[in-house]
C-alpha cells in the first residue's frame, strides 16, 4: 500500500527532524554551561554530541526529506500541490530557516573547535533558533491538514496557518524535541571516555530537557479539544485501530517521562548507555503512534473540508456521480489483458481512481478481504453509501455503472481471477436500485456528532 511507504519514511523522518531541534537547543544550553563554569565536561559533550547530530540528522534526515518528497509527489501529488500553492511563501521561508539550520550546523562542525567564546555560542544560536523555526513554518502548515479553520470562511492564509491546533501542536512538539535530545545526550555521554561520576554529572544536565514531558498531557488535551469532533470521536473509541495507537503513543511516552523526571531528575539516578538506547527507542515507537494517530485523524480528508483522501474535491465527487469516476481516464491498465470483460477492466479503472491511494486489492488495506463475506447487494449498497458505511471514507465518486463494475471486479478477484467470468452485463432494475442508494447516500460527508 503506497500510503505505508510515505508513513514509514514520514516517521523517520520526523523522528530525525525532531531530534535535531531538540539538539540544537540542548547544544546550546551546554556551551553556556561551558562558558559560565558550570560543567567542566560541557564543552567535551558540545564537541562530541554535535558531531553525532550531523551525521544522523544532517546525512539520513536529508535522504528521508527527499524521499519523503519523491514518495508524496507520487501517491498524494494534488495534495503537495495544494499545500504548496497556499502557502509557498511560507514553505520557501521555512526551508531558508533549514537551509540557515544545515549552514550554521555544518560550519560549527568545521570551525567550532577554533572559534572563541563568543563566537561559539553565536554560532549555536543561530542553529537553534533556525531549526525551531523550521518546525514553526512547517508545523502551522501541516496543522493547517486537519484543522483549516477561518481559512474555510475565507480568511486567508494566515487564518490557514495558526489554525485552531497550531499553537498545542507546536509546543507539544517542542517538548517531545527536547525529550529526544535529552535521551540521545544519555546514550553519547556513556560513549564519552571519562569516569563514571563525571558523566553522571552531564546526565543529570541533560535529563533536564525531559522536563516539559510534564506538560505533554495537558498539551494532548488541548489538542483534542480542539480538532473536530468526528476525529476527536475516532481517536476516543470510534476507530479501535485510532484508539490503540493513542493508547501506545500516550503509554510510551508516560513510561518515558516518568523515569526521566523521577529517576534522573528527582532521584538523580545514573542511566546506562543501554538504558538509554531502550527508552530512545521507545521514544520512536512513541513518535510513529502519534504520526499514525495525527494522519488518520484527517480522515477522509487529506485536507479538511478541502480534498478528499482520494484527491478529490467534494465538488468533483459530485459532478463525478454524474459523468462517470473514469470518463476522463486518458490511461491504459498496465495489465488490462488479465481481465476477462470489458466491465472488469472499468472496475479496475475505478478502482485505480478511487481506491488505489488508501488500499490494495489484496494484502495490506486489501478491498478483497475487507469485502469478502458480504453479499453482491450488500457489497452495492456498501459502496454506493460509503461514507455512511464508514464514517472516514469518503462519498464514492461515480455512478451506479461504476459501482456495479468495481463489484464485479470485487468479486472476480476474490473468486481468484478466472479467466471465464460468470457475470452477465448488469439489469437496468440493479443499476436503478444503486442510483437511488447513491442518491440517498448524497454527495456530501456525513458529519459524526454526539
Amino acid at each position: 500500500m503506497k500510503g505505508m511507504v510515505i508513513g514509514g519514511v514520514g516517521i523517520l523522518h520526523v523522528f530525525l527532524a525532531q531530534f535535531a531541534i531538540g539538539g540544537g537547543l540542548l547544544l546550546l544550553y551546554f556551551e553556556r554551561l561551558a562558558q559560565q563554569g558550570k560543567e567542566r565536561d560541557a564543552r567535551a559533550f558540545v564537541d562530541g554530541y554535535f558531531q553525532i547530530l550531523v551525521l544522523i540528522s544532517f546525512v539520513v534526515g536529508a535522504l528521508t526529506g527527499v524521499a519523503m518528497w519523491f514518495t508524496t509527489i507520487q501517491v498524494g501529488a494534488r495534495t503537495i500541490g495544494l499545500m504548496i500553492d497556499q502557502f509557498h511563501w511560507l514553505w520557501a521561508t521555512e526551508w531558508i530557516a533549514f537551509s540557515v539550520e544545515v549552514a550554521a550546523g555544518y560550519a560549527f562542525v568545521r570551525v567550532g573547535r577554533q572559534l572563541d567564546d563568543r563566537g561559539r555560542i553565536r554560532l549555536l544560536a543561530l542553529y537553534a533558533t533556525a531549526s525551531w523555526f523550521s518546525l514553526f513554518w512547517i508545523n502551522g502548515i501541516l496543522s493547517w491538514q486537519l484543522t483549516p479553520g477561518r481559512y474555510l470562511d475565507g480568511g486567508g492564509v494566515w487564518a490557514g496557518f495558526f489554525n485552531p491546533s497550531f499553537w498545542p501542536s507546536l509546543i507539544f512538539r517542542t517538548a517531545v524535541a527536547m525529550a529526544l535530545a535529552a535521551l540521545a545526550a544519555c546514550v553519547v555521554i556513556n560513549t564519552l571516555a571519562m569516569d563514571r561520576e563525571r558523566r553522571a554529572a552531564l546526565i543529570r544536565r541533560a535529563s533536564r530537557f525531559a522536563l516539559p514531558m510534564a506538560l505533554m498531557p495537558l498539551l494532548a488535551l488541548w489538542y483534542l479539544a480542539v480538532i473536530p469532533e468526528d476525529s476527536r470521536s475516532w481517536l476516543l473509541g470510534g476507530s479501535m485501530a485510532m484508539t490503540m495507537f493513542v493508547g501506545i503513543a500516550a503509554g510510551a511516552s508516560l513510561l518515558i517521562g516518568a523515569y526521566a523526571i523521577v529517576g534522573l531528575v528527582v532521584k538523580r539516578l545514573y542511566i546506562s548507555g543501554a538504558t538509554a538506547t531502550l527508552l530512545l527507542a521507545l521514544a520512536f515507537g512513541a513518535t510513529a503512534a502519534g504520526e499514525f494517530v495525527r494522519e488518520g485523524a484527517r480522515k477522509p480528508y487529506t485536507v479538511r473540508g478541502v480534498l478528499y483522501s482520494n484527491s478529490l474535491t467534494p465538488a468533483e465527487v459530485a459532478h463525478l456521480r454524474q459523468t462517470g469516476a473514469t470518463a476522463t481516464d486518458p490511461y491504459p491498465l498496465r495489465d488490462e489483458s488479465r481481465y476477462p470483460s470489458p466491465q472488469l477492466v472499468h472496475g479496475a479503472k475505478v478502482m485505480r481512481a478511487l481506491c488505489d491511494a488508501c488500499h490494495t486489492m489484496h494484502g495490506a488495506n486489501g478491498l478483497v478481504e475487507l469485502t469478502r463475506t458480504w453479499t453482491d447487494d450488500q457489497l452495492r449498497q456498501n459502496v454506493a453509501k460509503l461514507q455512511r458505511t464508514k464514517s472516514f471514507m469518503p462519498p464514492f465518486a461515480g455512478n451506479a455503472a461504476d459501482v456495479e463494475a468495481l463489484v464485479q471486479l470485487l468479486r472476480w478477484e476474490r473468486d481468484g481471477g478466472p479467466a471465464v467470468w460468470r457475470a452477465q452485463a448488469p439489469d437496468q432494475a440493479t443499476l436503478d436500485q444503486i442510483a437511488r442508494w447513491l442518491d440517498e447516500a448524497g454527495t456530501t460527508q456525513v458529519e459524526v456528532r454526539r
